[in-house]
Parts: C-alpha cells; sequence; structure tokens
C-alpha cells in the first residue's frame, strides 16, 4: 500500500511539472520583443493595383441638383408718380407718395386688376410690351398711347378708335374704366386749373394791352397831318402872293420860300417818326397775343383726364404672380416694390462648363423630389440665357424692358446649340440650366424646393467592355493604353476610347489583346 500511494505522488508531481511547463511555452509564445512586433507590420512587397474588365452596357448621364421656382422672374417698379404727384393739394392728397394697400405676395395678376394703391389711388395692370414711361393724357401720341387704346377695348372701353392719338374719346374710356374699378379718373389738379386761369387772363390782358395800343394809334393819326397840311397852304399863299404881284424882291420871294420849307419838312419828320413808333407798339402788342393764344393752346391740348406715370403697369404677358413684395402699408414705393413671376414651375440648376459642353436645348430631364416622386422636365436654357434678371435699380419700369430683353435674347440665341460658349475661356467654370416642366405633377406647389436632376447624354452600343477611367493612359504618341497584367508582369494594349459614364469607360482594344476578365492596371 505504501509503494503505491508512493508511486502516485512521483506520477502528481510529474504531471505538475509538465503541465507547468506547457503553460510557460504557451506564454512565450505570445510575447514578443518590440524587434518581432516591427517586423511583423512591415509592408508587403509593392504590386500592381488592378481591376477585372467588365461587359456590361453604359448610359452617361449629367447629374445635378436644382431649385424649383417659378419661371420669368422679373422685378417691379413704378414708372414716375401715382395722382398728382408730390405737391399738395386741396383734395388732400399728402406731401409724399405712401403705399396705401400694398401688393400681395403669391397673387394672381390679371389685366385691369389693381396691383396695390399709393395716397388712394390705383396702380393698375395692363397687357403690353411698351413699358410705361410718362403719363399720358389729351394730345399725346405714340405706342404707348395705342397700347392703352388696345387695352382699353379689351377691358370693354371704346376709345373711339386705335389711332394712337389720346383724344377725347381715349379720356371718356379711361374714365369710364377708372369708375367700373371703384376709383375718379385723374382729373386736373389745382395747380393745373391755377395754371389754366393763369394762361386765360394773360390772353386777356395781352387783347387789352393791343386795343389800348390800336385805339391810342387812331386818336393821333389825324391832327398831325392836319397840322402838316396848314403849314404848307400857309406858306404855299405867301409865296404864291409875293410871285403874283411881280413887285417882290428876290429876298422876300426867297424868305417866304424858305420859311415854307423848313416848315414842311419838320412836320413830315414829326408823322414819320409817330407812325414807326405806332407800327413798333402795335407789333408788340400783337406779338405778346399771339404768344399767349400759343401758351393756352399748348397746355389746353393737354389738359383734361390722365392717366399718371404711376397708375398703370404693362406686362407682356399676364396673369402674371406676385412672387415677392417688398413695400409694407406706409413706405414709399420708390425703387424695386417687388418681383413677379409667370405661374409656370421651372427648375434652376448649375453644371459644370465640361458637362454644359455635352447638353443641348430639348433634352429630357429626369426630375427627382426628396421624396423620391418623379417628374419629367426639357432643357430650356442654358448660360446666360437661363440666367434669372438681377435686380435694377431706379424708377424705371423693369417688369416690361426685362422680359423684352429676354425674348431678344432667346431669339438671337443658337437654337439648340449647346453652352460650350457660356463659360468663356474656363471650360470648367459652373454654367447656369434652366429647365421646363409643363407638367409639375407632384412637385406643384414646392416652389423653393429642391430636386435631383438626371440627364441622360447617350448610351452604349449594347454591352461593351469597360475599364475605369483610371486604368487609361495615353503615351507620347497621343495613343490611348491600357496596362494588362499577363502573369508576373504588365503588357500594354492599344485601345480606343468610347462612352463614359460613372467612372467607367468604354474601350475597344486594336486586336484580340483585351477581353473581359483581364486584370488592368489603375494604380501601383
Amino acid at each position: 500500500m505504501n509503494r503505491l500511494s508512493t508511486r502516485k505522488q512521483l506520477g502528481a508531481v510529474i504531471g505538475a511539472v509538465v503541465l507547468v511547463g506547457a503553460g510557460g511555452w504557451v506564454a512565450g509564445s505570445q510575447v514578443h520583443s518590440p524587434a518581432d512586433a516591427a517586423a511583423a507590420r512591415s509592408a508587403p512587397k509593392a504590386g500592381p493595383v488592378t481591376v477585372a474588365v467588365q461587359r456590361q452596357s453604359l448610359t452617361a448621364t449629367v447629374v445635378t441638383t436644382g431649385s424649383v421656382e417659378f419661371d420669368s422672374p422679373e422685378p417691379l417698379s413704378l414708372a414716375g408718380a401715382v395722382g398728382t404727384g408730390t405737391a399738395a393739394t386741396a383734395g388732400g392728397e399728402g406731401a409724399e407718395q405712401r403705399v396705401t394697400k400694398a401688393p400681395v405676395s403669391g397673387a394672381e395678376v390679371k389685366e385691369g386688376d389693381v396691383l396695390m394703391t399709393v395716397n388712394g389711388r390705383p396702380v393698375l395692370a395692363l397687357q403690353g410690351t411698351v413699358p410705361m414711361y410718362r403719363a399720358m393724357g389729351p394730345g399725346m401720341t405714340g405706342d404707348d398711347v395705342k397700347q392703352l387704346q388696345k387695352a382699353l377695348v379689351r377691358l370693354g372701353f371704346e376709345p373711339g378708335g386705335v389711332t394712337g392719338t389720346f383724344g377725347q374719346g381715349t379720356a371718356a374710356a379711361v374714365t369710364g374704366w377708372y369708375t367700373h374699378k371703384g376709383y375718379q379718373a385723374q382729373q386736373p389738379s389745382p395747380d393745373e386749373q391755377q395754371q389754366l386761369g393763369t394762361l386765360q387772363q394773360s390772353v386777356s390782358s395781352a387783347q387789352e394791352a393791343l386795343l389800348t395800343t390800336t385805339a391810342a394809334g387812331a386818336g393821333s393819326t389825324h391832327p398831325a397831318p392836319k397840322t402838316g397840311t396848314a403849314r404848307s397852304t400857309d406858306g404855299g399863299t405867301d409865296g404864291s402872293t409875293g410871285s403874283g404881284t411881280g413887285s417882290g424882291t428876290d429876298s422876300s420871294t426867297g424868305s417866304g420860300a424858305a420859311g415854307s420849307t423848313d416848315s414842311s419838312t419838320h412836320s413830315s419828320t414829326d408823322s414819320s417818326t409817330d407812325k414807326k413808333v405806332r407800327g413798333i407798339q402795335l407789333k408788340s402788342a400783337q406779338k405778346s397775343l399771339d404768344m399767349a393764344n400759343d401758351a393756352l393752346s399748348t397746355f389746353q391740348a393737354s389738359y383734361g383726364t390722365k392717366v399718371p406715370a404711376g397708375e398703370a403697369v404693362f406686362f407682356p404677358k399676364l396673369p402674371v404672380r406676385l412672387d415677392k413684395v417688398t413695400v409694407k402699408t406706409g413706405d414709399v414705393p420708390s425703387g424695386q416694390i417687388g418681383t413677379v413671376t409667370s405661374s409656370d414651375l421651372v427648375v434652376q440648376a448649375v453644371v459644370p462648363g465640361s458637362d454644359a459642353e455635352l447638353l443641348r436645348k430639348g433634352m429630357a430631364v429626369d426630375l427627382t423630389t426628396n421624396g423620391g416622386e418623379k417628374a419629367h422636365g426639357t432643357v430650356a436654357a442654358l448660360g446666360a440665357d437661363a440666367a434669372a434678371p438681377a435686380p435694377q435699380d431706379g424708377g424705371g419700369q423693369e417688369a416690361s424692358a426685362g422680359t423684352a430683353t429676354e425674348g431678344a435674347g432667346s431669339e438671337t440665341g443658337e437654337g439648340d446649340g449647346g453652352a460650350a460658349d457660356a463659360s468663356g475661356s474656363n471650360p470648367g467654370a459652373p454654367v447656369q440650366l434652366r429647365i421646363s416642366v409643363p407638367d409639375p405633377g407632384p412637385m406643384a406647389g414646392q416652389a423653393g424646393a429642391s430636386v435631383k436632376v438626371t440627364i441622360k447624354i447617350g448610351d452604349s452600343d449594347g454591352k461593351v467592355l469597360t475599364v475605369p477611367l483610371a486604368a487609361v493612359r495615353t503615351s507620347a504618341d497621343g495613343k490611348a493604353r491600357v496596362q494588362v497584367l499577363r502573369g508576373t508582369g504588365v503588357r500594354d494594349v492599344r485601345v480606343t476610347v468610347g462612352l463614359s459614364a460613372s467612372g467607367l469607360v468604354e474601350v475597344k482594344p486594336d486586336g484580340a489583346g483585351l477581353k473581359q476578365g483581364d486584370a488592368v492596371v489603375v494604380g501601383k
């Protein structure tokens, strides 16, 4: 029993030694020195980075992000004063123009509508291509007057013909139109009435001066000749007596003749001077009357019902939409007062110049909203033609002028040409892009939202060999090549480059040096 127990104890000790040794070996194998760790982290031997050649269909697209906006934005401003201007009048108009009813953003404006009111006077919308640039009143002629007459006819107020001359018929039509809108047409102001009275008084004064001058001349015309004739008769009698008697001496006869001659000459000179003075006075009085009559006639020709420069705004096309309004009630309506647009939606986007060179007017466009909904559009304009007009300063009516300019630019463009010259000398410069959306569908009511813009440029002819763009290199002879891994080396294969899309490019090898699955070098 003792010998068996001793053997068991010896076996236990040996087993313990073996386990401790094994544990030490395992622990030692997991511990590395800094040198061993650095050696383990050393980079593998350098070699080429390759990608397999694939056979697939390619679709080239230009992709960007655009903003949904209303089409044809144009700045809006008034061409002049509303009503009688800035002068205070007895009618209660203030010394300064103030907005009494501001335009409403988002409102649709049709022909004949009241855009806003200033000092209680209306600003009315009309259709026409000639911008409002002056007040129109009696006696005026021009294309703007003819345009007003056409608008009056469309609104149902007959001006007596579209003649281009603002006559009594036009004045009556304007009065009827204003009355229909609930306003009074602009009549002569107190200042104008006072000026008319002053001119009429000037005519009366000139007439009175002419009559007075005529009467004075008539009263002094006869006595002078009579005096001169009597003097002439007396002298003639004395001379006749002297000569008739035959006894008169030479001196006596001479003395009588000399006295008669001096008296006659003096009387004749006075009479001639008086006539000249009276003639000058009459001419002066007549000229003053003529000038007074001309001034009165000129003023009366423009006196009557008028359309002030600020009370009408002409738009090339109606209806329009008030997009942005920059004035509120109480403001002075100077400069730009807002922006108008059409009711049509467009998408404005920007693409690099290199992409713009691939685009043409009329290309189909796929639009995707942030919610994944789809709509379709068409490339409408590129470059400067697509840029929205910049705001303009001053009191002119940019709404008409700006649109006319845009229309002219579209007509003189390159038709369906691209935007190769839109980016100037820098082919990478961004180019503006406008996309028309005939049927906005899910984009309706989303003005200001962003959408994904995808324009299809072209498709490959079925499935073709494709490689990454990084795999294509141009050699010294100007030919395109790819490097194909063959065993442990690489081989240059000449290729013809085709359509590119999504970082891939179509390649056609010269001969059979490239096939699907080959490894082409894209880096080292």
